[in-house]
């Protein structure tokens, strides 16, 4: 089986090509030649090579070499990393120890026996792997190091919605399967994903997030997949796509549903044989990842009108994990205010204390259609903006924008007192987790004024 490498050999002669090209090709998937050497600059500035042979001598000049170093010198000024070996039939020592100086990997003489032709562009072949590996690996390694770096928001929920998405991680992290996390933007999906990883026997290997909504089309392959040097105009060098960067680790594939869907049929294909080949490639390279996805869209809605594959569907959600909107689960927004508030004031170093009953009410009263982002948002300006020890209602800005329209319309727009009152329970209830003194005491009632009211309203 010929091994997969792309090979370039030039030389005037074009005897030399022609056995050049008759012994590689039996042993090598491709393999080009060239009898002018004018010509390697603009070949090298369309795509790269595995390995370069190069003769030192061309017409002009039979036995100096001086002609074989210039080329030597333009081909590592256009591609650094080129594996050159030298070819030449009046190779001395002096002239072997300067070109392996000048960046040649090795020097062979004509005329060559070929085994050892074969044996020497192997080598090349293997060095020029290693360096890519390398590469892949620093590379890796500086997403490590900015994943690590990163702030973390806290994951919190104390409620029964909550609990139930911990408890599904819990069952699901210690497993590879593919789980697809659902729910409106800002409500902490990717949160999710992370807490899948660090519960996983994966979460010492690299977590990889995309987001695929982002991606335009022109680059979703190269971002995903990686590139090889000289696919395109800006691709300088080798590059590991994110699948490869997430082998032994996690990838998650964030707005999945924003996928079109000429490109979901790519992306179903490298899932399926968990292989990918890199754009301008011709080599499948296998990667071993957990797939994690997500989408702000129903997926199920989405295939029945025709924008979402149903195969992609099935491969990307065998356990959905539905994360509940911030307004389906109220009793978590003094914590996740609290957090913020605490963040927040230790980052712009203002001191300040708790948040007051009246923030705390004038917060769980919103509806937050931006989710948990958005009340993080609004704490953060509250922090900036606040010119005392605490946090005021007026420092939190028009909450109104943080209401959804059809609920501003029963609380306010109807005028019903009853259905203010009731809310106002409501909120405090959730607030209290059901504590009746604690309920009463905020609201200015006795507790039999406020069971008389619960049972009013069916609370």
């Amino acid at each position: 089986m010929k091994t997969s490498a792309k090979i370039l050999v030039a030389d005037d002669d074009e005897d030399v090509l022609l056995a050049a090209s008759m012994v590689l090709k039996k042993e090598f998937s491709e393999v080009r030649t060239l009898k002018n050497p004018e010509k390697i600059t603009p070949v090298l500035r369309k795509e790269s090579y595995d390995v370069i042979l190069l003769d030192m001598n061309f017409s002009e000049d039979t036995t100096s070499g001086r002609e074989g170093f210039f080329w030597l010198r333009n081909i590592l000024a256009l591609q650094p990393d080129a594996v050159v070996v030298l070819i030449t039939a009046y190779g001395g020592i002096e002239m072997a120890v300067q070109a392996i100086k000048d960046g040649a990997f090795d020097f062979v003489l004509k005329p060559w026996q070929n085994e050892k032709l074969i044996s020497t562009v192997h080598a090349a072949l293997r060095l020029r792997n290693s360096e890519s590996r390398l590469k892949d690996l620093e590379s890796e390694n500086s997403r490590l190091n900015a994943i690590i770096q990163a702030p973390e928001t806290e994951f919190i929920g104390s409620g029964p919605l909550m609990q139930k998405v911990f408890q599904t991680i819990s069952k699901v992290a210690a497993t590879d399967a593919n789980v697809l996390i659902t729910g409106e933007n800002g409500s902490g999906k990717e949160l999710v994903a992370r807490a899948l990883h660090m519960q996983s026997q994966r979460k010492n290997k690299p977590f990889i997030a995309v987001d695929l909504g982002s991606l335009s089309g022109s680059l979703f392959e190269s971002e995903l997949f990686g590139h090889a040097k000289g696919a395109f105009t800006d691709a300088r060098d080798d590059k590991a796509g994110r699948f490869e960067m997430a082998s032994g680790g996690s990838i998650f594939l964030d707005e999945i549903g924003n996928v079109p869907l000429h490109l979901q049929s790519k992306l179903l294909t490298v899932l399926q044989s968990r292989n990918v080949t890199r754009v301008g490639d011709n080599k499948s390279r296998p990667f071993d990842a957990r797939i994690i996805s997500a989408t702000n869209i129903n997926p199920v809605d989405a295939v029945q009108q025709g924008q979402f594959r149903q195969d992609l569907l099935y491969r990307i959600n065998t356990v959905e994990i539905k994360l509940p909107a911030l307004r389906e689960r109220r009793e978590d927004i003094p914590h996740l205010a609290t957090y913020f508030k605490n963040l927040y004031s230790l980052k712009y170093k203002k001191p300040i204390r708790d948040l007051s009953r009246d923030v705390l009410i004038a917060l769980e009263s919103c509806n937050w259609p931006g989710n948990v982002r958005e009340l993080q948002h609004t704490i953060e300006r509250a922090v900036i903006l606040c010119e005392n020890s605490s946090i005021s209602v007026s420092d939190l800005g028009d909450l109104s924008k943080h209401t959804l329209q059809e609920n501003k319309q029963d609380l306010s727009g109807s005028g019903n007192l009853e259905e203010m009152e009731k809310r106002t329970i409501e909120l405090a209830l959730q607030r209290y987790r059901g504590n009746i003194s604690q309920t009463a005491l905020e609201l200015g009632i006795s507790r039999a004024a406020l069971y008389r009211r619960m049972e009013k309203y069916g609370l």
